[in-house]
């Protein structure tokens, strides 16, 4: 299974490969001026695409499937960053890649070849649905995790994540008023997108450091 990758970014920095969300490609506005982001703060981004979405590109509109049926096409998108980068690297994504990513994490943390998860927006439930939890998992996650999340985000808001028993290896950093592309309500809160934008990148580029030092004094 060979992945394409999209790479942003100092060459001899950190990296972090990201996965797209469930409707919206690798090289999203949304994508690109995150990765844009991170590389002004010293981290080089590796993107991929799902099969799915890559075949949108020649006309197919196949929906998304379940994010429990993509690890394969993860697991083959670290290897081929890790061909890159020459060891380990931080794993995560925006929305739906970020949960395939969570899934295969300790997986793949055990077993040194990553260091590090990142979630822009984790779906903790459908919209609508805080019943359905997603959850499970991140009860006993072992790899140091990063999650940015708006606190209006309709896929779990401040209020309702909190009530959740996630594991203490997650650290999380809420973007004020933000939904689920962190965007606040202007008006009402007097924050910008781009505030948001640049809070998370701003915590995960020290998160990351962090974990790379930290796995350099090994």
């Amino acid at each position: 299974m060979s992945t394409d990758l999209l790479w942003t970014g100092p060459p001899s920095a950190p990296v972090l490969l990201l996965a797209h969300g469930a409707g919206a490609a690798m090289d999203s506005d949304w994508m690109n001026r995150f990765a844009a982001l991170l590389a002004d703060r010293g981290i080089r981004t590796a993107r991929f695409e799902f099969a799915y979405m890559a075949a949108r590109r020649t006309g197919s509109r196949k929906p998304p499937p379940k994010a429990e049926t993509l690890a394969d096409e993860y697991r083959a998108a670290v290897a081929a960053a890790r061909a890159v980068a020459g060891g380990p690297i931080a794993i995560g994504g925006k929305s739906m890649g970020g949960r395939v990513a969570s899934l295969i994490a300790d997986e793949l943390h055990d077993a040194g070849e990553i260091d590090a998860l990142v979630c822009l927006g984790y779906p903790f439930h459908p919209p609508g649905k805080p019943e359905k939890l997603r959850t499970a998992h991140l009860e006993h996650l072992r790899t140091p995790t990063l999650i940015c999340q708006g606190e209006r985000d309709p896929f779990g808001t401040r209020a309702e994540v909190a009530a959740y028993p996630l594991s203490p290896s997650i650290r999380l950093v809420w973007l004020g008023d933000g939904e689920h592309e962190f965007k606040p309500r202007v008006k009402i809160s007097g924050r910008t997108h781009e505030q948001n934008l640049v809070e998370a990148a701003d915590a995960v580029a020290a998160f990351l450091r962090v974990e790379n030092e930290s796995l350099d004094r090994l």
